[in-house]
């Protein structure tokens, strides 16, 4: 396994990040203990959950599979960077979503006792609150730092003057402020390259994209579904992404072909190669979906390559950050 710093701090984390999404919902307990133990054993430290993760409205289903097998021991949070989110609806009262003072307060403390620990390594905002000023929200993370509760505070799906606003708070209070961005970022979806990214970089955050394989569509759909397999890009709003994608698909798992790499390894290897990254969120439904994904960190992708999967899957107008992306 490789690791890399969490952006600006010295945290120590696993190039690729494990999702827990799949916990509860399309994943029993058991198989899901199995998933996390043999990420241990193939180094994969960096967990990462959400309270509002297996969708029973309040009781945090995925958290509390997770609690029950940091439980065991061995070790088990010793190993493991733990992150969950903050900001999802916990309850039918006003007061139990976003980013008030009071939600993020309780709503920790309610992650806390499901995930059976004492301190959640990174908080991240699940989204921005455009009714809440930054000086509660920093004012209520400080108190979780300073208590031993919270470690490092990140965001997810924030714009990239969300970033700036919010370094621009935390640095007036003399607060570490945010570390890390959780965003979707895949071939099919770049758009945080025109200033997400730039921000992030800017003020030393870490990338960790989520749906780096846009919902299967990335995975070798068409290869599976000719194999008569199941693919998740055959269903709902990824079929009609595929129709409206195919060519390029197809065109894509040409290039992996060719490369002799799994379609899946190589959009996990260019997310690795592009800057800021930090790690990707692999999602398996079992280990042997885990086992696979390991093989994006042998994917070493030429100068060559790299320019076949812009003509493929071609970044926002001219490529990079704004305002060059779209101006002179």
């Amino acid at each position: 396994m490789e690791y890399t710093n969490l952006g600006r701090t010295g945290l120590s984390v696993s190039r690729l990040c494990l999702g827990t999404m799949n916990f509860g919902p399309q994943t029993s307990e058991a198989d899901s203990f199995a998933i996390m133990d043999r990420a241990l054993e193939h180094g994969v430290n960096f967990f990462d959950t959400a309270n509002v993760y297996g969708w029973k409205l309040g009781e945090g289903v995925t958290e509390q599979i997770i609690g029950r097998w940091l439980a065991q021991g061995g070790d088990r949070r010793e190993k493991v960077v733990l992150a969950t989110k903050v900001y999802g609806k916990m309850g039918d009262w006003p007061n139990e979503q976003g980013l008030s003072a009071r939600h993020i307060v309780r709503a920790c403390e309610a992650s806390l006792r499901r995930l059976q620990t004492d301190t959640i390594d990174l908080y991240q905002m699940h989204h921005v609150s455009r009714a809440t000023p930054w000086e509660e929200i920093w004012q209520a993370m400080e108190t979780l730092v300073a208590q031993g509760k919270v470690l490092y505070v990140g965001s997810s799906n924030f714009a990239g003057w969300h970033i700036s606003v919010a370094q621009e708070a935390a640095t007036r209070r003399n607060f570490l402020g945010l570390v890390s961005e959780q965003c979707i970022y895949n071939l099919l979806t770049r758009h945080v390259e025109l200033e997400v990214v730039p921000a992030a970089q800017h003020h030393g955050l870490g990338i960790i994209p989520w749906s780096p394989l846009h919902g299967g569509l990335l995975a070798g759909v068409l290869r599976k579904m000719s194999e008569g397999g199941a693919a998740r890009g055959t269903t709902g709003r990824a079929a009609d992404a595929l129709a409206e994608h195919r060519p390029t698909i197809e065109a894509y798992e040409k290039l992996c072909g060719d490369l002799g790499h799994d379609a899946a390894d190589v959009a996990l290897g260019w997310l690795l190669s592009r800057p800021g990254v930090t790690a990707p969120i692999i999602g398996p439904r079992t280990v042997e979906q885990l086992d696979r994904s390991l093989g994006a960190l042998d994917v070493k992708l030429d100068d060559a390559t790299l320019a076949r999967l812009d003509e493929l899957f071609p970044p926002i107008g001219n490529g990079g950050p704004g305002p060059e992306a779209w101006a002179w």
